[in-house]
């Protein structure tokens, strides 16, 4: 049986490659509109987003406490020490449920797919802890209220929010001269930016730190579920890894392939993203930035017409919401067992 000290080791590196992969696969949520509208250039965009992603990590752990505890019921994930087999297999629960949601990730990412890191995490959960106690693992209530509820909710949000954001900057500025319009508009879209990079890292990064908190719990190295400094600080700096490298297929999904984006469009896109983040991060809910900002993009881009908008992107787009839970839940369970399989 594998050794349990390497075994969380090996638990905390993979916690730490999905936070990459996250962040890799969540940069073009944070600077497609900025580097579209040319507000910044591709690498001006890449190091601001990169910074405020890192200070926004460090920031709260409302969303980390939601990942800990609010998908599998921790109270039967540690049994006694008596039970040797079932206390390596409630390890092997946590690494199960980060190469799942590793895997939903990667392939998005070279499909070039916005689709959510927060919901392929919690399927690896899901999957894994229904392959590790069956359904009566699943905190079902909190899951419908954090998970499920904002799957609907939080694309809708951004679509309307992002429509209304962007016709009321319409109507204001209906009597502007276009140049100088768009001039304080790309300026806007800079502030915007970086309270979007913020929002981001505030609310994604704390999910891996909710998992490797876990890890630790399950591991008896952390009597409580608490967040120490350094797992913050590993968190955040993986994340930044992620946004640095990677990210710019889905810069070229959101930036160019909906509608062509203008200043304005930028400015209200982000700015009622961030809105709809902050919000989702005050109450503890792992919302997806990748649905809220994809949604919102699609609402600015209504405004201008239906017919401007390019919906069978925008399908394929949905597409891959929808299939990212129950896929990542497989992928989780199915590595649970393999695990199970080799190790126990």
């Amino acid at each position: 049986m594998l050794e349990l000290p390497l075994l969380l080791i090996v638990i905390v590196g993979a916690a730490l490659v999905f936070d990459y992969t996250n962040g890799a696969n969540d940069t073009g949520n944070v600077i497609a509109t900025v580097i579209a509208t040319r507000a910044l250039t591709p690498k001006q965009a890449v190091v601001m987003a990169a910074v405020f992603n890192f200070i926004g990590a460090l920031m709260g752990t409302a969303v980390a406490m939601t990942v800990v505890s609010g998908i599998v019921n921790i109270e039967k994930i540690s049994p006694g020490s008596g039970d040797v087999t079932a206390l390596a297999g409630c390890k092997f629960l946590v690494l199960a449920a980060v190469l799942g949601a590793i895997a939903w990730n990667v392939l998005t990412w070279l499909l070039g797919l916005p689709s959510s890191s927060s919901h392929a995490l919690v399927g690896g959960l899901i999957g894994a802890g229904i392959a590790y106690g069956g359904f009566g693992m699943l905190k079902v209530g909190s899951i419908m209220t954090k998970v499920v509820v904002p799957i609907f909710a939080s694309p809708l949000a951004g679509l309307l929010v992002g429509y209304g954001a962007t016709l009321g900057l319409t109507w204001l500025s209906v009597r502007a001269r276009p140049r100088p319009a768009n001039r304080l508009f790309r300026r806007l879209q800079i502030f915007s930016s970086l309270v979007m990079a913020f929002s981001h890292g505030m609310n994604d990064a704390q999910k891996t730190m909710g998992l490797i908190a876990l890890a630790l719990y399950i591991f008896k190295r952390n009597p409580e579920l608490a967040m120490p400094l350094w797992v913050k600080l590993a968190c955040a700096t993986v994340m930044v890894l992620g946004t640095v490298t990677g990210g710019w297929r889905i810069v070229k999904t959101l930036g160019s392939k909906f509608f062509r984006m203008e200043p304005i469009h930028g400015f209200a896109i982000q700015t009622a993203s961030a809105l709809v983040i902050e919000g989702a991060t005050h109450f503890g809910a792992p919302i997806s930035t990748t649905h809220v900002i994809s949604s919102a993009v699609l609402g600015a881009g209504s405004v201008r017409s239906l017919s401007a908008v390019r919906w069978k992107v925008a399908g394929r787009m949905v597409t891959a919401w929808f299939l990212t839970l129950p896929a990542a839940a497989l992928v989780g369970a199915l590595m649970f067992w393999l695990l199970t399989a080799l190790f126990i």
